[in-house]
């Protein structure tokens, strides 16, 4: 490696490094930041309310249907819970044209709607007659909600922007198109993945304490009580009392939107200050799939204008905003240096010296490792503020699934912040595989809902 490349190496390899020092100074900011957004006056992030109020105890049973309205494909969902934390489920996933991501607002329902309604029709027979499915509808975007059924969307992500949806309630809009097909399904729950993930989990194992996502973008929920949640004074319903839970979908990727404590590099504002909404979204630009390998590209094309690499060579669709995405880190960690050199040449026809192959293999490491460090001061911030010692922190998404080493970079920066100085196998709190949240556990949502209604028991604010 030569010199100038080497000392550019070393000055970003310092700049991405997160030491424990600095784990502890965000998660201690981490916890002050849980608080502020649970307070009537919130803060950064919106730790809101689901309208779930209850465990599942694993013992529920019965058939319900799920959507997952996602990113690129909206997943039909039928789940038959079968107790004993056991659960059967099929799925068809129908592809959203892209369009419709920017289009008409009816034009997504009704698209949902017919979809839902092909399902109904090969799942049930085309003259099903019986009475109406519940429905939980998994709407993995920030929604303020008021009761389990409704929720007002808050702000689009994910690529969509359908004018007349921000600021409105999205179950009467479906509801309304699966009423025009009549197609016999009612919906009961409007959940987040992440709250599905959580409660899915807990429906297979009654240790989880969390559900996360740690994917394209990131999030987490929990179990907090309803009347320690100061935003909620006043607004609670008489059935509700000290010891009735409330999953709070916290929607952390906003968390220090005012950077106080984010080791941002200049690749990090880059990306901020590019992205369609700047100021918004700073934790989850830093640690979250969709920002990975743009992290990459973007310090790759800072070596290349100082004439540390790629020598006289074409760099134009290096260029491209987003042109590596996180598979590219992912891989090359996995497969090793060599590899590096094989990906860049067939995608991007440059040419690696084993110098640059060798830096590109570490830039990865450095990049996944700082992802996996960051991410879990979350999971230790939620468990200080409710006093955890022990428990499941069921995670899913593609980076935890799949990215090299990000569960062991993980549980060791955990270890680093509670000091339990023991063998990874007996660490108390720990990061396990979840469920199906956008249709098990929208299934289970909608299970406990009926439950409560059953018995007469509020399902929302009292307003």
């Amino acid at each position: 490696m030569t010199q100038t490349l080497q000392a550019a190496f070393e000055k970003t390899k310092s700049e991405l490094t997160v030491t424990t020092e600095k784990l502890e100074e965000i998660t201690n900011h981490f916890v002050e930041e849980l608080e502020k957004g649970i307070s009537p006056a919130g803060g950064n992030i919106p730790m809101n309310p689901t309208w779930v109020m209850d465990y599942p105890l694993g013992s529920e049973t019965g058939e319900y249907l799920a959507i997952d309205l996602g990113g690129t494909n909206l997943r039909v969902i039928r789940v038959t819970l079968q107790g004993d934390s056991k659960f059967k489920s099929v799925n068809e996933k129908y592809p959203i044209p892209v369009p419709m991501r920017t289009g008409n607002k009816d034009d997504l329902f009704d698209f949902i709607a017919k979809s839902l309604d092909d399902f109904i029709k090969h799942q049930y027979g085309e003259d099903y007659k019986g009475e109406k499915l519940p429905l939980g509808f998994t709407f993995s975007y920030p929604a303020h909600q008021n009761a389990i059924n409704h929720g007002v969307l808050q702000t689009w992500t994910k690529g969509f922007d359908i004018p007349g949806v921000e600021g409105h309630d999205v179950v009467p809009m479906l509801q309304a198109s699966l009423d025009k097909l009549n197609t016999p399904v009612e919906v009961v729950a409007l959940i987040n993945d992440t709250t599905g993930t959580l409660v899915a989990s807990k429906y297979c194992d009654t240790e989880t304490i969390m559900g996360l996502i740690f994917g394209t973008g990131c999030n987490g929920a929990y179990y907090d009580f309803a009347k320690n949640i100061p935003k909620l004074e006043g607004k609670l319903a008489s059935d509700i009392n000290d010891k009735t839970p409330m999953a709070i979908n916290c929607e952390y990727g906003a968390f220090d939107n005012d950077w106080k404590v984010l080791p941002r590099t200049k690749y990090d504002i880059q990306i901020d200050q590019e992205s369609p909404r700047p100021g918004q979204q700073f934790y989850e630009k830093m640690i979250a799939g969709y920002y990975l390998g743009e992290v990459l590209r973007l310090i790759l094309l800072d070596y290349y204008s100082q004439g540390l690499v790629f020598i006289n060579q074409d760099i134009k669709s290096l260029q491209v905003p987003f042109a590596m995405d996180t598979s590219f880190p992912s891989m090359i960690e996995e497969h090793g240096p060599e590899y590096a050199g094989r990906l860049f040449k067939d995608t991007f026809n440059i040419t690696l010296t084993k110098e640059e192959e060798k830096v590109i293999s570490d830039l990865c490491q450095i990049i996944g490792t700082r992802a996996a460090r960051l991410s879990v001061c979350s999971i230790a911030g939620i468990c200080r503020k409710m006093n955890y010692k022990s428990g499941h922190c069921a995670a899913d998404g593609s980076v935890f699934n799949r990215y090299p080493y990000f569960k062991e970079r993980a549980a060791a920066a955990l270890n680093e912040l509670f000091k339990w100085n023991t063998d990874p196998n007996d660490y108390p709190i720990k990061l396990t595989h979840a469920e199906d949240g956008s249709g098990v556990g929208a299934a289970v949502i909608a299970c406990l809902t009926e439950k409560r209604l059953l018995a007469g028991k509020s399902v929302g604010a009292k307003l």
